[in-house]
């Protein structure tokens, strides 16, 4: 009997010397998987995002927070915008801390010592989602030299639309002072059509739901589209202020890779379930809004995985600039403009092995 109980204590010490041996190699596992302390990551210098919003449209901000990529940050909305250059301004004056715009109206404004960064690319244009310039059916506009002398619809000036129709200018061969007397008139994107066929201006421009609803209202046609002249590309990116960045490495490194990681889930997901996810986050914001124009979404336009930006995307922008007299040659690089160094899917980066 004496000897069964040493066996058994014999076995118990050698069960608990064995855990004790086992903890280190637990606990440092389950350091790796993240869980216990969060030592292995640098804390957050904030947890609170300021953003504008866009009404009845869900940004990707907004898509990533909601599908958990953005925790522990939080975003808080300050507003609606329905322009790309105010909201990059409002990041520049400190009144937001991201926003995003054409990178036309990005490359200008850093021209003009502005000290922001673009760093992702958040939408663009492919066979499904695209801006459209349209007349009526009974309009003589059939080519560029048919616009002189006409008023041209665009949401805004000095961003994307005003760029692609200037270069449609360019190639239909206007010369500058040709292009001059073709007039740009801002107007509030859900007028454009209406502006259109009561004849405030000969040409609006159109995309996703708006201009889905006219062509099944019928009565007008396509001049052209902004994928004729540059194929399928990234049109505008994200800025983040470069003091924000400098004081702010960690909050900026998981907000950039939770909206990559956004813009990838919606590039990888099937449509219906992505237009799903958008309703139930405006009808969960409560912003008295209308969600109607969700259900034409179609795809991000971004070409790149998760946004990633590129030279070329940025060249052709930066060209355009200096063959229109606002840049002089070699004034600014793309280097000079973006930085992929938060982008969940940037090379090297351990997410490429996930």
């Amino acid at each position: 009997m004496t000897s069964l109980f040493r066996s058994v204590r014999a076995t118990r010490n050698a069960s608990v010397a064995g855990a004790r041996k086992a903890l280190p190699v637990l606990w440092a596992s389950l350091l790796t998987l993240g869980f216990g302390w969060q030592g292995h990551a640098e804390p957050l210098e904030k947890t609170e995002i300021r953003y504008q919003g866009w009404a009845g449209q869900v940004t990707f901000p907004e898509l990533a927070e909601d599908l958990g990529y953005l925790a522990p940050l939080k975003l808080k909305w300050v507003g609606n915008t329905i322009s790309g250059p105010q909201d990059i301004q409002t990041v520049v004056t400190g009144d937001v801390d991201v926003g995003g715009a054409f990178y036309g109206a990005i490359i200008k404004l850093i021209n003009a010592k502005a000290p922001i960064k673009a760093v992702v690319g958040y939408y663009g244009s492919d066979a499904d989602t695209y801006y459209g310039y349209y007349v009526k059916d009974d309009s003589p506009i059939k080519t560029a030299r048919d616009l002189i002398g006409k008023k041209v619809a665009v949401n805004t000036l000095g961003a994307h639309l005003e760029f692609v129709l200037r270069e449609y200018l360019s190639r239909g061969g206007l010369s500058a002072a040709e292009a001059k007397q073709v007039t740009l008139v801002a107007v509030p994107p859900v007028t454009g059509e209406q502006a259109l066929r009561q004849g405030q201006v000969e040409v609006t421009a159109l995309s996703g739901v708006l201009r889905d609803k006219a062509l099944e209202r019928g009565g007008i046609r396509k001049l052209f589209a902004d994928t004729d002249l540059f194929g399928n590309f990234t049109g505008g990116a994200y800025v983040l202020r470069d003091r924000f960045i400098k004081d702010n490495p960690e909050a900026s490194r998981k907000l950039v890779e939770g909206i990559s990681r956004a813009i990838d889930w919606a590039q990888t997901t099937p449509p219906a379930e992505v237009r799903a996810r958008f309703e139930k986050i405006i009808a969960e914001r409560k912003r008295n809004e209308d969600a109607s124009s969700i259900k034409y979404w179609k795809s991000t336009g971004v070409p790149t995985k998760g946004g990633q930006i590129s030279d070329d995307q940025l060249q052709v922008w930066i060209d355009w600039l200096v063959k229109d007299g606002l840049l002089k040659p070699d004034q600014l690089k793309p280097s000079d403009i973006y930085t992929n160094a938060f982008n969940y899917y940037r090379p090297g980066k351990t997410a490429d092995a996930q």
